[in-house]
């Protein structure tokens, strides 16, 4: 028998917030077994049996699909299951997901009018996705007792936090409930321990809107305005975070004030920047922004989007540079993907080509709006220095060197607009993991027309335009912030039985 500490027996409830505070309950009660069964086992003492804890998860049931007029009252995209059924999901970490899990709570209440259930999975924890922010207690055990680690403790199961449902490739079993949502607990878990080792921050300082860029340029230009913020007791962001979880707070505000970090998270500065690292200019609510430098390469955009999408942040944009194809561009003009051609190929087995990647218009007009309202151009002068079209994405830097021409032929065909490395990758993941996408791209060079970059001009380049590309994309944000987040997460992302769970 399994070491497991007493069973909390199921509970249904019609209050939101009692659901939650079961949620709770069931959790640390079952996190609060694996550390202390740890605890003793670095001790040295011998442990009665294999040491097991089990996720908290919500269930409903449904005997009807939830009525027209209840959801043309909703207005949303999510909130509601497709059809009558048994629908179920394990939920971890509910001191990060409280304001994200009573959300969800509350629209399928309000949805369904069902009760929510409440109790302990049979989904077992991973002693690993127990451990707090720096623990490191494998490093204290010798050898022999690590090796023993998997016959005593739950090890991460690969099998059970797979992408199938959020893929469409999820099969249910005779007397498996539904999907509640696109991740297990396990799978969540997972993303939040890689997102500390990659981005060099903890998750719970990570914004609900996510840059993304493929030049440091753009980060030091973020950091510059972020501690500029930091200084101006006006501003409405109230904390700076870097890597290393190091922590600058608006002048004036007190540790823990309006949503600023606790005292006693200030971080210390790493001795060499992770691969891909975060900073995160917070507001209250976790609606600010965080900028993440994914480098250059598709493998590094759907490695961040994977885990970031656990986040369920309202939206990312892709903010870079780009080669200019047409003759027709200048070094500095902005381009506004509206179509995207995929030669990435990091997604293909997730994501089959045939799959059309719409433009959300949502997006797609914010970022217009902050180009003109930033630049101060309008009508034929926007026009002049933004162009709308097809973006490529390669996963080959050097495509001009292939013989025949053969990419070239393709893009020319795709009536391509630009090229990069990333911006399919992130738009491709944000349709398939249902947060909203856009990409506003800046020509640094034009290849087929020999303007190439070299090292002065690309200076200089970087210094003229960087500034202003970055702006535009905050001011994007600002203008997506102030239109209702709820509204961004559009019909368009909804396959046909899709979960509640935005």
């Amino acid at each position: 028998m399994p070491f497991s500490p007493p069973l909390i027996a199921p509970s249904r409830h019609t209050e939101p917030e009692r659901a939650l505070a079961q949620v709770r309950a069931i959790y640390t009660q079952q996190i609060e077994h694996l550390r202390s069964a740890m605890q003793r086992y670095i001790a040295g003492d011998t442990l009665p049996g294999h040491v097991r804890a089990c996720y908290p998860y919500v269930r409903i049931h449904t005997e009807t699909a939830v009525p027209q007029d209840v959801l043309e009252k909703l207005g949303l995209s999510y909130g509601f299951v497709s059809g009558a059924g048994v629908f179920e999901t394990t939920l971890t970490r509910p001191d990060l997901y409280a304001s994200y899990y009573l959300e969800q709570f509350r629209l399928l209440r309000r949805s369904h009018g069902v009760e929510l259930e409440v109790g302990t999975s049979t989904q077992p924890i991973p002693i690993h996705f127990s451990f707090a922010e720096n623990d490191h207690v494998e490093g204290t055990l010798s050898p022999e007792r690590r090796a023993m680690l998997r016959d005593l403790f739950d090890l991460p199961d690969l099998g059970s936090m797979d992408d199938g449902i959020a893929n469409g490739t999820w099969q249910q079993q005779p007397g498996e409930p539904k999907p509640l949502a696109l991740f297990t607990a396990a799978r969540v878990d997972y993303s939040l321990h890689r997102l500390r080792h990659y981005t060099g921050t903890a998750p719970e300082w990570f914004q609900n809107f996510v840059l993304f860029t493929n030049y440091q340029f753009y980060i030091d230009e973020f950091v510059r305005l972020g501690r500029e913020e930091m200084a101006n007791p006006d501003s409405d962001y109230t904390a700076f975070v870097e890597p290393g979880n190091v922590v600058t707070r608006r002048v004036g505000l007190a540790a823990g004030a309006d949503g600023t970090p606790p005292a006693g998270s200030e971080g210390t500065e790493p001795p060499r920047l992770p691969q891909m690292p975060a900073y995160h200019l917070m507001r209250p609510n976790h609606v600010g922004i965080t900028m993440v430098n994914i480098g250059v390469g598709p493998a590094n955009a759907k490695t961040i989007t994977d885990h970031i999408a656990v986040l369920r942040p309202h939206a990312w944009m892709m903010l870079g540079h780009c080669a200019g194809l047409r003759s027709s561009q200048q070094l500095g003009d902005y381009v506004l993907a509206h179509a995207y051609m995929r030669e990435d190929h990091v997604l293909d087995e997730e994501l089959p080509l045939w799959v059309p990647i719409p433009a959300l218009a949502e997006i797609q007009l914010a970022l217009e709006k902050a180009v003109a309202d930033v630049t101060q151009s309008n009508g034929a002068d926007l026009k002049r220095i933004m162009r709308t079209g097809t973006v490529a994405s390669t996963d080959n830097r050097n495509w001009e060197l292939l013989p025949g021409n053969e990419p070239q032929r393709r893009f020319s065909q795709s009536r391509a607009v630009a090229l990069d490395m990333e911006s399919a990758t992130i738009a491709a993941n944000g349709f398939r993991f249902r947060v909203p996408y856009g990409t506003l791209l800046c020509v640094s060079d034009k290849p087929l027309h020999g303007e190439i970059k070299l090292p002065g001009m690309a200076n200089h380049f970087y210094r003229e335009r960087v500034d202003q590309h970055l702006r535009i994309g905050m001011r994007a944000i600002e203008f997506l912030r102030a239109g209702g987040s709820q509204r961004l997460h559009s019909r368009k992302l909804r396959a046909f039985d899709e979960v509640a769970f935005q």
